[in-house]
């Protein structure tokens, strides 16, 4: 039950806890909750049991630290996922057929590729001079911004990175978009916003943090209070978007399906048609931060 609650940091670390009970069917029903969580505590237990487990028992365990690191590498954890099965993959008497599984979950996570070196706007084109490339934080001060993007185009990917925003923040996540033009239209725009800002109380459903601009809105009411970081991914694979916040998806749609008979804003988005292009960020002039920016490309798989 305490599994199936699982997004509060209380929840594990009452399941943590529940490991000391010294009693074997709570310690199984723990450690099975807390790698259906995905939670990167469990790791130091879940290695030290695997370390202590009779060769009989070892595929029991390997199974319970492949679920952990599926999960893990399914949220944001993807770095902590590749030290965690190389502890498996280290261990003696793990049958093969788990290693195996251990070297396909890892090699996937070691395809995620940084897009920030925390200090430079290398690997960055467009408007670079309106943001500040620093102390592992590219950051758009008040008054500054314009759109910048990646070096790289990416088709069908998986993008993850933190924002925090200031009252009022503005901005906006290029998808597939050109490097030039209104990614709006030209690409995809997928809002960046203060939705608690009493300016924008009158935005239409479409404008919205994580809607894709024009074409499909957002669920709200996931955003973390203004200041703090939040965590967001965005899947783009074939004609599907899929956006992430903090946990919960507020965007899960076909993109020929949302503008079949036409888009919700009036305006023509040939953007949508688009199978690749560039990531970037398009500022309106609002203070707003990016930090740990990653993507895994889709791409032949």
């Amino acid at each position: 039950a305490l599994g199936a609650r699982g997004e509060t940091e209380g929840v594990v670390a009452v399941l943590l806890r529940s490991l000391e009970a010294n009693d074997p069917a709570t310690t199984e029903a723990s450690l099975d909750a807390l790698a259906g969580l995905g939670a990167p505590e469990a790791m130091k237990p879940m290695v030290d049991r695997l370390l202590a487990a009779s060769e009989g028992q070892k595929g029991r365990d390997a199974d319970r630290v492949l679920e952990l690191a599926e999960q893990m590498e399914a949220g944001r954890y993807e770095a902590y996922c590749i030290n965690l099965l190389d502890a498996l993959l280290y261990t003696r008497a793990v049958p093969e057929n788990r290693r195996e599984m251990a070297r396909k979950i890892r090699q996937r996570c070691v395809s995620w590729k940084s897009l920030f070196d925390g200090r430079s706007a290398n690997g960055w084109i467009g408007q670079t001079d309106g943001y500040q490339f620093s102390g592992g934080e590219i950051h758009c001060e008040a008054g500054n911004g314009g759109n910048i993007y990646t070096e790289d185009e990416y088709a069908d990917f998986i993008f993850r990175f933190e924002f925090k925003l200031w009252p009022g923040s503005n901005n906006g996540l290029g998808l597939r978009a050109p490097s030039s033009g209104n990614a709006a239209y030209q690409g995809m725009e997928a809002q960046i916003l203060d939705d608690g800002a009493d300016k924008y109380a009158n935005l239409k459903p479409y404008q919205f943090h994580g809607s894709i601009y024009g074409v499909i809105p957002a669920v709200r009411g996931h955003q973390l209070p203004v200041g703090e970081w939040n965590f967001q991914e965005v899947r783009c694979e074939g004609r599907r978007v899929t956006i992430t916040l903090n946990g919960h998806v507020i965007v899960d749609a076909d993109l020929d399906v949302a503008s079949r008979d036409g888009t919700l804003d009036g305006q023509a988005h040939p953007g949508l048609k688009r199978s690749s292009g560039h990531i970037g960020f398009l500022g309106h002039g609002d203070a707003v931060a990016f930090r740990n920016l990653r993507v895994r490309s889709l791409s032949g798989e």
